[in-house]
């Protein structure tokens, strides 16, 4: 159906949830949460409920909508159905502190926020001080009374029409928002359209993963997230798939017991989880059934040789590398099943095309380490209220990652860091991946970040951030054993010059190492000095 002035009418609505019901679905389980199953009939009628309730409150298309929730199935309620009536939903980390939610309210101007009753409770101080909010819909899971000045979700939502005509939207309608994770600075904004999610679909979930209607997935990236929302939400529901829901932190023990409840086919993880529950089941000793799973997929950071090889080793499934982000809605390179290159992020996914860049703008050979640049019809229609980082970001077709990457002759990506985390010793660059990727296979370091410190001379020198193994010590002995532990496996002026073993690495809520904090904690500790 084509109206004048709209073209193609377009909404993502009606492929992740009518089209599941119309091919005969409806009685498939969608989503398992817990001890429900929602079934996709059920799914669309609270989707269609959803959008009906924010139409009763007054929501038109464009109206903004930030979406403070947690990993349960009225996120993805409200996420389709502001969707369907052509608003647009914005869902943010839960795990912020409570300014960061003025800075999103307020830089996105939303009309709505829906928030879950003990994430409103952190956060309902500040009331006063969100300019452009209208409504504020508090999800309830408790009998306690709601807060003076907000709505009752399920109140609103279940009185509800179960039936919704879907807004007039195209394939470049704006469909909804992700805040960037924050790992180089402030969130941004950025802008997905109503056509995004397929083409993410159409080309990783379908091309790499194979995802079929008989998959089930889990993701312990939140939907929140661009990895996460696919993952758990839009590649299942976009084959007639399942996904299951976990609303706690992805903790291994977490993690662990779901996929042996539920039994899902896919997981999709980060490196430092990966680490984590490889950590959990050697020291725990406890055997896991990982059966179920027919491929496992990271991405986020570079995941490390060492984590591939000894989860291969536990569990007999690949974990598939790749490298994806918000901007460009999910992963463009990536490993393949049967196809793994570890320590690489494997080949450019179908659907994308990839170069490597240097300060020019052109194309490097192989095994030259430049700046990755990718194109494909899901990157993001850009930054809002960005305008100079719009211009440095989208290049005509083309999104600058802001990484640093070399492809060898066979046409595999290797991650070198990110553009600004490199390091320049001796005149040579340095990849603080590849240290960091030496001192992991160390039996007593978890995990590890690198970055440049200045000398007495004003040299730039490899400095490691070192977290131990529980009952690990650290000691000027210890630092000895792993600066010679590197000098026997990297060139000589690779190796970390100085090692501050510390509790904890400054880390996104993704697991995205900020490195950029520990430089900013190296040039305090200057000044201090």
């Amino acid at each position: 159906m084509e109206l004048r002035g709209l073209g193609l009418l377009y909404n993502a609505a009606d492929l992740f949830i009518d089209e599941n019901v119309n091919r005969g679905l409806g009685e498939k389980v969608a989503i398992y949460y817990r001890d429900q199953l929602i079934r996709y009939q059920d799914l669309q009628e609270k989707v269609n409920q959803a959008g009906n309730m924010l139409r009763e409150l007054g929501y038109k298309m464009e109206d903004r909508i930030v979406m403070v929730c947690h990993d349960t199935p009225e996120f993805i309620y409200v996420f389709f159905g502001a969707i369907k009536i052509g608003a647009v939903p914005i869902p943010v980390n839960t795990m912020m502190q409570p300014s960061d939610y003025e800075y999103f309210l307020n830089n996105s101007r939303a009309k709505g926020l829906i928030i879950h009753e003990d994430l409103w409770a952190n956060i309902q101080h500040l009331k006063d001080r969100f300019l452009f909010l209208e409504h504020i819909i508090v999800i309830n899971e408790s009998v306690n009374k709601l807060p003076d000045g907000t709505i009752d979700f399920y109140r609103l939502l279940n009185r509800a029409s179960k039936m919704l005509e879907t807004a007039p939207t195209n394939r470049d309608d704006a469909a909804f928002w992700l805040f960037s994770s924050g790992s180089t600075g402030a969130p941004k904004g950025i802008i997905h359209l109503q056509h995004d999610m397929e083409y993410a679909l159409n080309t990783y979930a379908k091309q790499v993963l194979f995802i079929t209607e008989e998959d089930r997935c889990l993701s312990a990236s939140k939907l929140y997230f661009a990895y996460g929302l696919g993952g758990g939400m839009y590649f299942p529901l976009g084959v007639g798939a399942s996904t299951v829901l976990v609303k706690e932190r992805p903790s291994p023990e977490t993690m662990f017991q779901a996929i042996e409840t539920y039994k899902p086919t896919i997981f999709f993880g980060v490196p430092t989880l990966y680490g984590a529950m490889i950590d959990y089941a050697l020291k725990t000793g406890k055997r896991f059934d990982l059966s179920s799973l027919r491929v496992c997929v990271s991405a986020g950071e570079a995941l490390p040789p060492a984590f591939y090889r000894k989860w291969k080793e536990l569990y007999n499934v690949d974990i598939l590398d790749g490298i994806g982000s918000t901007e460009a809605l999910h992963i463009f390179i990536s490993n393949r099943i049967g196809d793994v290159k570890e320590g690489s992020s494997g080949k450019v996914v179908p659907g994308f095309d990839v170069k490597i860049i240097d300060n020019q703008g052109t194309e490097l050979p192989p095994n030259e380490v430049g700046d990755l640049v990718v194109r494909g019809d899901c990157i993001a229609h850009g930054y809002w209220n960005l305008h100079e980082q719009n211009k440095k970001k989208f290049v005509g077709e083309w999104l600058h990652i802001g990484d640093k990457y070399y492809k060898d002759e066979e046409g595999y990506y290797w991650y070198c860091g990110r553009s600004d985390d490199m390091l320049k010793v001796g005149g040579i660059w340095v990849s603080p991946i590849e240290i960091e990727n030496c001192l992991l296979q160390h039996d007593d370091v978890l995990e590890v970040a690198v970055v440049g410190a200045e000398n007495e001379k004003n040299l730039v020198i490899p400095k490691a951030f070192v977290v131990l193994k529980d009952g690990i010590e650290g000691s000027k002995e210890k630092e000895e054993e792993l600066k010679n532990f590197a000098k026997q496996h990297l060139a000589h002026y690779k190796y970390p010059r100085i090692i501050e073993f510390i509790d904890e690495l400054p880390k996104t809520a993704t697991g995205k190492i900020q490195r950029f904090k520990l430089r900013e904690l190296l040039k305090t500790n200057a000044v201090q000095s």
